[in-house]
């Protein structure tokens, strides 16, 4: 579960960690009492990816401007969500920004602190820019100091980021968070810091130990459920469009990734889902393979998706079970799987659905499910696996077309 940015900040704000001056905006009126000066840029407040490329940021300089961009921002859809909630911040002019973050990386089980020196980066697919420290035993500023040192960082300016560091590890461990991230932390000439947008992941184990994040999780649930035309769909981190091609992703990037690249290539994506984190409604400690299977039947029940595609990238556990739940998956609608070829002629409804299913796989690791995937007997195009990202996103958008237009 993660938190809206205007939120975001007031936890920064509350521990330590250097923000704006910003006021949440309700309704485009509330401008006419800003109580921060101009110029000020506002921000939609969405859960969804890539805000500013969507328009969904925009400078003002007067009262007038604001509020006509505030009625703009309130009415744009950014990957099919409208704000409830608008940011007005103070604009601010940075020299130099990084991209810091803790996060809770599951496969040792201990929290990582993450640097980069540029910032717009993602945290789920490191670099060789991407300079990490593991907090192997208990927390002290030497951990933050380290990882500064290790971005290149010195004097003053090592000081004030190792400072934020501690402050941001503070916060994900008073709040059982998965992720805190800064991006960017920005210097001004001066050599101050400033967190100009930040993410928080709630770990939903969690939110029974914290009243505040019982009733953040509970507002959330709410407004998914008012705008979610999947009942199964409210306890999941993704997104929900009509669209023909549904979405699995290991992770945020992989699944924004994907998505991006489905409407570039111009294709209509469906739900898309983050298989890396649990549901909200699962009280139980839950696998990722348990979630993979779960993923898949929701979007094979969904008869508006014609294709499902599949990226796994990076790091995932038991990849040879990951290969048997896609076999299983497909094996059981082997005899339903169609090649994407609609008979025009053809009057009578079929009931039963069966999507087709390509899968990407990256990473050494998944040698062996890919052995298996590939000795697979299946129909024409009901199971396509492939390496490269763009080669499944084709084919994904070709399984997907309409061949009304076909004579028989």
């Amino acid at each position: 579960m993660d938190l809206l940015e205007y939120q975001v900040k007031e936890w920064f704000r509350t521990i330590g960690i250097p923000v704006l001056p910003s006021q949440r905006i309700d309704h485009p009126t509330d401008l006419k009492r800003l109580q921060i000066r101009y110029p000020i840029v506002l921000k939609s407040q969405v859960y969804a990816g890539q805000r500013t490329k969507a328009g969904g940021v925009r400078f003002v300089e007067t009262t007038i401007d604001a509020i006509a961009a505030a009625q703009t921002l309130f009415n744009l859809s950014i990957w099919g969500e409208l704000p409830e909630v608008l940011l007005a911040e103070s604009k601010y002019i940075g020299e130099k920004e990084f991209y810091l973050a803790v996060v809770l990386d599951t496969a040792v089980s201990r929290p990582v602190l993450l640097g980069c020196t540029e910032p717009d980066i993602d945290w789920e697919s490191p670099g060789e820019k991407m300079q990490h420290i593991v907090v192997k035993q208990e927390f002290s500023p030497f951990y933050a100091r380290r990882l500064a040192l290790k971005m290149g960082l010195q004097g003053r300016l090592m000081q004030s980021v190792s400072s934020v560091v501690e402050k941001m590890y503070n916060l994900f461990v008073q709040k059982d968070l998965d992720l805190v991230e800064i991006n960017p932390l920005a210097v001004n000439t001066s050599g101050e810091v400033m967190a100009l947008n930040g993410k928080v992941s709630i770990n939903e184990r969690a939110i029974g130990r914290h009243p505040d994040l019982t009733e953040i999780a509970v507002k959330i649930a709410n407004r998914n459920s008012r705008g979610s035309t999947n009942p199964q769909f409210q306890d999941w981190d993704g997104l929900e469009f009509q669209g023909k091609i549904g979405i699995l992703g290991n992770g945020t990037g992989s699944m924004m990734a994907t998505l991006d690249l489905v409407t570039d290539a111009g294709g209509k994506a469906g739900s898309c889902l983050n298989l890396r984190h649990a549901f909200l409604t699962d009280v139980s400690p839950t696998t990722f393979c348990y979630r993979l299977a779960k993923g898949l039947n929701i979007l094979a029940a969904d008869k508006s998706i014609q294709v499902i595609l599949l990226n796994l990238l990076g790091s995932v556990p038991q990849a040879q079970e990951v290969a048997e739940i896609i076999s299983n998956f497909v094996q059981h609608n082997k005899g339903e799987i169609k090649s994407g070829i609609v008979k025009s002629s053809s009057k009578t409804a079929i009931e039963s659905h069966s999507p087709a299913l390509v899968v990407r796989i990256a990473g050494s690791e998944f040698n062996v499910a890919q052995h298996i995937l590939a000795r697979l007997n299946t129909q024409p195009n009901a199971l396509i696996v492939v390496e490269n990202l763009d080669e499944a996103v084709a084919a994904a958008v070709r399984l997907a077309k309409p061949t009304a237009d076909k004579k028989i």
